[in-house]
């Protein structure tokens, strides 16, 4: 393999910290054990003096034509705000440079560079035609945002270093703990996170200092008594102030023999706030030393000198101080938390870093018993021998191997993108802090499809984005500028479900098709919303009728509007307009069939839903914040309360259950009540019970902490929209053992996943099911492992977004509408001498839609030209055919004009009295397996209305009085309607003619 070392680390203020001191170690050991890979480094030519160290430190390791500098825009601070075009500018040229290398993996030794200096790393803009491997340190910002993201434009800077640590291929974490935190705080496969932990320089090691070199460096640094030694920083996780107050609470006759030594550089300003804080505590002057930086020799050498070294830090991604102090042999104690135990490797070694009560007692213990400090001195020696930079080196090219050869391996298997760049996406969805689940998932799922593509969302909502990840690495469009630029997208995706927050979307896809993700099946919801608050009356209605027919409107007309919302989901516009269709559930797939035909969901992709893993759940703390003891048992029902959800019959299973009698049980409904009757009626009947209670409206927070803090939850559906329940999918990824329902979607889970009721459940059932969990914990303990376990591989969000790439670069280069837009695009490139006509282009528009698959239901297609008259025969029929629905068929009134058929909509809607609406008589579209009625005389059939090349059957239906019927002619009818239309038709007082046509 052809690697190249991006070492921006070793170069600018990383150099000589700890950072720097790793990569360089790391790469020369990659060197060391790099076998027959071909190496080449590539520097920020903007640190010119580095550049010539480098070539000098690597002169005889890599040729030095091997060893190169890019050059990149000047004054690219990544935390100016006015830098944004200029910093992205570099990103690019810098990715496209280091492509050029043509490498078979590129590692970035630290990416969290360009703070303040004109140093740029990302890995945003490439199109995967190579590996990328980053060294990740930790994630302490993300960890303690609050203490490190406090600046918005740090806060955008460091997101967008996140997204390029999710777009690599490899990430190498110099522990487990990092290694964990990457997958629980990024959600990242764990394939893709590999430990290759860390080691020291050969220069720290026991060294053995005479009498004059000791005092001289007593004498150097202030030290003249014994001294417990600290060095790592001065930062806010470093807890220095834990140290120095925990060395005030010394019994004083060891403070007066030990000094305490902060080796390490000390801005002047932080030198004068600790040593106001040692006074503070009553350590008196010359009792702490702050030595500012020192050499590598005089730390060697500080190491070794010693009695005891200390290491509080709050967190860390290594911990390499103390590493080095085991490799000179010195007594060695830490923190209890994040990477420090697999450092130290010694539990008793080890102590609470937030109670300096606890630190305070460790040093003692060290300090006053000498067969403990003996022993800690041993085994630091024999620990750190655990670690080696060749050790390192040979993970790193491990992985790099492996990830190139599952990259091979897919490369054979698979036909590549063309294309120089990534492609261009326009992603539409209501996006945080929107009160709704999709924008929650969308704050999911754009980092992870940000790894495929160069996203811009668009967006229009009532709040404005608040999202960090977001805000740092995508552009905002308004949905107008969007209208004017959508053709300079490579791939649009629509996310919809039946709420207001997509009302927007319904036009912006019919004039801009692309891929949609249909989180609900029914969006009849969202276009009642237009007619009855978006200004267009005409919405609902006319979705009514294009997705159903004219017995929807009847039946609009009959139970009103909110029966009808109900009843019909309303989405052929969409469904039709779309480039291609994502759903998270088969339930989906069988409603589109059941509505509109056998073969409507055919190439419909299916993809999970995804959902963030929480990472490791602190249940007492949440408990402790809620208010539940760790002995009370805590059922809990998640979402918006609603008739759909049965929380009615979750109450009633409660009170006729033994839990209800139980003062250790509470039941609690995180959500908001309904607004209305079914609100008002479940909390009439919860009155009087204390340890039944509505949260209203929950927070993130306050939702994540009851998913925490439960014992068991019940989530239950009825009614279903074709939606996929969220709530769910949070419970089962928290480990909560959960109650379900085989209704809609939930069907679909494994059988182990969950406790699931029938459908149709009783309140027995219900009642049994949450009383066996709280009376077998084993049994709820293992549906908990099993929920979890299913969410980490089928729902994570990886995953999720790897299988939405492919669904949509399956539709842009295979789907319908990339078909048409080939075969448009051919047309409008023919070369000829006369060009076409509008006949021409008439014709080959009714070409493609006769060459169309037929798609939906089959038409009955009744000729009323000149016909239709309120008292004529076949007035009767015709009403009763567009009132009766009839499974996989739609009845259309047409009429001739200009020898073209029209939809009769204005007469129909006459028909069933729905002269209120207005639908406009379009061109009909005629496919294969229609039926044409023609109501006519016993003549033959009029030339003008003959029906060819469509495989139509037609029929001439004659309503001359005294008509004979034919009965050749009724029985091919007969064969093509189904059953239910038969008596209809019987009842005419005519027949069907011997000279009907029935082509094909």
């Amino acid at each position: 393999m052809r690697i190249v070392l991006d070492l921006q680390a070793c170069q600018g203020s990383s150099t000589h910290r700890g950072i720097g001191r790793y990569s360089m170690a790391l790469t020369l050991g990659m060197l060391r054990q790099g076998g027959s890979h071909e190496f080449r480094i590539a520097v920020n030519n903007h640190f010119p003096d580095s550049v010539a160290n480098l070539r000098r430190t690597f002169d005889g390791l890599v040729p030095q034509s091997h060893i190169s500098a890019y050059q990149l825009p000047d004054a690219i601070w990544e935390h100016q705000v006015a830098n944004a075009w200029r910093v992205r500018a570099a990103e690019r040229v810098r990715e496209a440079y280091l492509a050029g290398l043509a490498p078979d993996v590129v590692h970035v030794s630290s990416l969290f560079e360009g703070l303040g200096e004109n140093a740029c790393v990302s890995v945003l803009h490439e199109r995967h035609r190579h590996n990328t491997a980053v060294t990740l340190y930790d994630l302490i910002p993300l960890v303690r945002k609050e203490t490190y993201l406090t600046d918005p434009h740090v806060a955008n800077w460091y997101h967008r270093k996140l997204q390029s640590l999710k777009n690599a291929q490899i990430l190498l974490a110099i522990s487990g703990h990092s290694r964990q935190e990457a997958i629980d705080a990024l959600q990242l496969p764990p394939d893709q996170v590999v430990n290759i932990s860390s080691a020291v320089d050969d220069i720290f090691v026991p060294k053995q200092l005479t009498a004059g070199e000791e005092a001289a460096l007593r004498e150097k640094f202030g030290l003249p008594r014994p001294y417990i030694m600290y060095t790592g920083g001065i930062d806010y996780r470093k807890n220095i102030e834990g140290l120095i107050e925990a060395y005030s609470l010394l019994p004083g006759e060891l403070r007066r023999q030990y000094q305490l030594a902060v080796v390490c550089s000390v801005p002047d300003h932080e030198r004068q706030r600790l040593l106001a804080l040692a006074s503070s505590f009553g350590i008196p002057a010359g009792d702490m030393v702050m030595t500012g930086f020192v050499s590598d020799d005089d730390l060697v050498s500080l190491y070794n000198s010693t009695a005891l070294f200390v290491f509080p830090s709050l967190q860390e991604g290594f911990g390499l101080p103390a590493l080095e102090a085991m490799s000179c042999g010195v007594p060695t104690i830490g923190s209890n938390n994040s990477s420090i135990p697999e450092v130290i490797g010694r539990a008793d070694a080890l102590f609470d870093p937030t109670s300096v009560k606890a630190i305070a007692a460790k040093m003692q213990h060290v300090l006053t018993d000498a067969d403990f400090r003996t022993s800690l001195c041993e085994h630091g020696l024999v620990q750190a021998k655990e670690f080696s930079w060749d050790a390192s080196a040979r993970k790193a090219l491990g992985a790099f191997e492996a990830a190139h050869e599952r990259q091979m391996a897919a490369a054979a298997v698979s036909v590549p993108v063309a294309g120089p760049r990534r492609p261009r996406l326009a992603y539409l969805s209501p996006l945080p802090p929107e009160r709704t689940g999709i924008a929650d998932t969308s704050g999911e799922m754009l980092p992870e499809l940000a790894r495929y593509y160069d996203i811009d969302v668009i967006v229009q909502q009532q709040f404005e984005v608040n999202d960090r990840w977001i805000l740092a690495n995508f552009t905002q469009r308004s949905v107008a500028w969007f209208e004017e630029n959508a053709a300079s997208y490579d791939r649009i995706l629509y996310h919809f479900g039946n709420s207001a927050y997509h009302a927007h979307m319904f036009g912006l896809l019919e004039r801009h098709p692309g891929v949609v993700a249909l989180h609900d099946f029914y969006l009849s919801g969202a276009l009642h919303y237009i007619s009855a608050a978006g200004g267009d009356p005409a919405a609902y209605p006319g979705a009514l009728y294009h997705s159903h027919g004219y017995a929807a409107l009847a039946h609009e007309r009959d139970a009103g509007r909110e029966a009808s919302y109900y009843a019909y989901p309303c989405n052929r516009a969409v469904l039709d307009n779309a480039a291609g269709i994502i759903v998270h559930s088969a339930h989906s797939k069988e409603l589109a069939q059941h509505w509109y035909g056998p073969q409507r969901a055919d190439d419909w992709q299916l993809v999970a839903l995804p959902r963030l893993l929480p990472g490791p759940v602190d249940r007492a703390a949440a408990r402790a914040r809620l208010g539940i003891a760790d002995d009370e048992f805590l059922v809990c029902s998640f979402g918006l309360l609603s008739v759909t959800k049965c929380n009615e019959r979750i109450l009633e299973a409660w009170l006729e259950s033994a839990l209800h009698r139980d003062a250790k049980c509470h039941l609690v409904f995180v959500g908001e009540n309904h607004v209305g009757p079914f609100g008002d009626a479940l909390t009439g009947r919860m009155a009087g019970h204390p340890r039944i209670r509505i949260t209203g409206f929950a927070s993130q927070e306050l939702y994540r902490t009851y998913l925490a803090a439960a014992d068991v939850a019940v989530q239950l559906r009825t009614r279903t929209r074709g939606e996929t329940s969220g709530t769910i999918l949070d419970c089962l990824s928290y480990a909560i053992p959960t109650v379900i329902n085989r209704h809609g979607s939930a069907a679909e889970m494994p059988e182990h996943v969950a406790i699931r009721l029938p459908d149709a459940f009783t309140t027995e059932e219900l009642a049994e099911a949450m009383t066996r969990l709280r009376c077998d914990p084993e049994l709820a303990r293992t549906i908990g492992d099993a929920g979890y376990a299913y969410m980490s591989t089928e729902h994570h969000p990886a995953r999720v977004a790897q299988l939405y790439h492919a669904a949509i670069e399956a539709f842009a280069q295979g789907g319908r509408h990339s078909h048409y837009a080939a075969l448009l695009d051919g047309l409008g490139h023919i070369a000829c001498p006369m060009a076409p006509g509008e006949q021409d282009w008439l014709q080959v528009a009714d070409s493609i839609a006769a060459n169309a698959p037929v798609r939906g239901a089959r038409q009955l297609l009744v000729d009323v030209t000149g016909t239709l008259a309120q008292d004529g025969p076949v007035t009767p029929l015709l009403k009763r055919l567009l009132e009766a629905p009839v499974p996989g068929w739609r009845v259309e009134p047409v009429r001739l004009d200009d020898g073209r058929y029209r939809y009769a909509r204005g007469q129909a809607l006459a028909v069933i009295g729905r002269d209120d609406l207005a639908l406009g008589d379009a061109v009909a579209v005629l496919q294969p397996g229609d039926v044409l009625l023609v109501p006519g005389t016993d003549s033959a059939l009029p030339a003008d209305r003959a029906v060819s090349n469509r495989g139509i059957a037609q029929f001439t239906l004659l309503t001359a009085p005294g008509a004979v019927a034919d009965a050749a002619a009724a029985t091919a009818l007969a064969r093509l309607l189904p059953p239910a239309l038969h008596g209809l038709v019987a009842e005419l007082p005519a027949a069907f003619s011997e000279g009907a046509e029935h082509v094909q």
